[in-house]
């Protein structure tokens, strides 16, 4: 029953990245006719708009928490949702995709960090291994194999602003084990949109030249939709299956398939025309036997124990 469960959480996230692995390219495209922070704003106010519909739908029970509870919930989601969001296209106004893309590559093994540095634990050799093997498959994808093209990167602000924001998704997906404990994930994720909406759009208050409602007014039919497209699947889906995940393997086990996001971000350019080279489709398979190799250790654990019994 256990192994089912787990198989579920795996395929739930390899869907949740998959989501948000195409929302780059979409991404891109819709950054065309708006603004990234007006991007933001609609993606946020969607997904929040769609999860208070299905609350009031299905009645879910008044939560009972704490003051301190409430506090803690919404400074985790403000600064782990809005923070991400925040520093990611903010930044990319100012760095290449490459530059961002191997960034955000960072986050599993920042999270894995912050996990063993909170329960003052080692990280195991075969975490270790998976976490190598994995970014090496990211790094063949967004170098298309040229790793000298990394000795020769820049760090400037965009680029730092990035990394804050791969920060603070790392704290906010290992934080998000703890409260999934005692918070239901949707009125959690909820709570992460409203969050997420009031930060960006401070922002959007803040930024003279952006004008979310007249620029999703002016948009055109495919621009709306793909707005929708974010904010429904690569938003309320995506976050819905990510802290699913997270519950249900932890913070550290979890991130791991973060590596799956520029994946999934290559290949939905691919199937919009853009050409994908083997090297690249290479190390797509070296980031799924990263992926993998815990999998492989904990079932022959299992097999044996079976065996045994």
């Amino acid at each position: 029953m256990k192994s089912d469960s787990t198989m579920k959480a795996v395929i739930l996230l390899i869907i949740c990245t998959f989501f948000w692995g195409s929302c780059f390219p979409i991404g891109k495209h819709v950054l065309e006719e708006v603004h990234a922070l007006t991007l933001v704003f609609w993606r946020f106010v969607i997904a929040a708009l769609c999860l208070a519909v299905y609350l009031k739908a299905v009645r879910i029970p008044k939560l009972n928490l704490s003051l301190n509870q409430w506090v803690w919930v919404i400074a985790v989601s403000a600064v782990g949702i809005g923070g991400l969001n925040l520093g990611l296209f903010t930044g990319l106004a100012s760095t290449n995709a490459t530059n961002g893309s191997l960034i955000m590559a960072l986050s599993p093994l920042m999270t894995s960090l912050i996990a063993c540095v909170a329960l003052r634990t080692l990280p195991s050799a075969m975490q270790c291994f998976s976490l190598l093997v994995s970014l090496t498959g990211v790094l063949m994808v967004i170098t298309n194999g040229h790793f000298e093209a990394l000795f020769s990167m820049q760090i400037n602000h965009g680029d730092k602003l990035i990394f804050f924001g791969m920060l603070a998704w790392s704290f906010y997906t290992y934080f998000s084990q703890g409260i999934s404990r005692w918070m239901p994930v949707i009125p959690y994720t909820f709570v992460g949109m409203l969050s997420g909406a009031a930060v960006i759009g401070v922002m959007c208050l803040a930024t003279p030249a952006v004008h979310p409602f007249a620029e999703l007014w002016n948009s055109s039919v495919l621009g709306i939709s793909e707005i929708l497209y974010i904010g429904v699947f690569g938003t309320v889906a995506g976050y819905l299956l990510w802290l699913n995940g997270v519950r249900h393997l932890g913070s550290a086990n979890a991130a791991l398939f973060f590596n799956f996001v520029p994946i999934f971000s290559v290949l939905t350019s691919y199937m919009l025309g853009q050409a994908v080279t083997e090297l690249q489709l290479l190390g797509i398979a070296v980031v799924i036997t990263g992926l993998l190799l815990p999998r492989i250790s904990l079932f022959k654990r299992e097999s044996k124990t079976c065996s045994e019994s």
